[in-house]
């Protein structure tokens, strides 16, 4: 289980990270929800179960980023389009 416990903290601390500039807010919004994801997810034992798990927060890591980028190219776009 020590691998998948590390994968899991990783995961947690990449997802905290990547929640800082969330447009909602990270401390009244990102965060809370953040634990209480993890919280509820804190019995699971089978390890396929656990993969999954994982597997679901680096796609939520992977739709932050997009989220980001879009944000980005928009905010870029209107500085230099119109």
């Amino acid at each position: 289980m020590t691998p998948l416990r590390s994968q899991v903290i990783a995961l947690y601390k990449q997802l905290a990270y990547l929640g800082r500039e969330y447009p909602l807010g990270y401390e009244n919004f990102f965060r809370p929800r953040l634990k209480s994801a993890f919280m509820k997810k804190r019995d699971l034992t089978d390890e396929e179960e656990i993969k999954k798990a994982i597997a679901m927060g680096e796609y939520v890591c992977k739709e932050l980023e997009a989220l980001y980028y879009l944000r980005k190219y928009r905010a870029m776009r209107r500085r230099y389009v119109q």
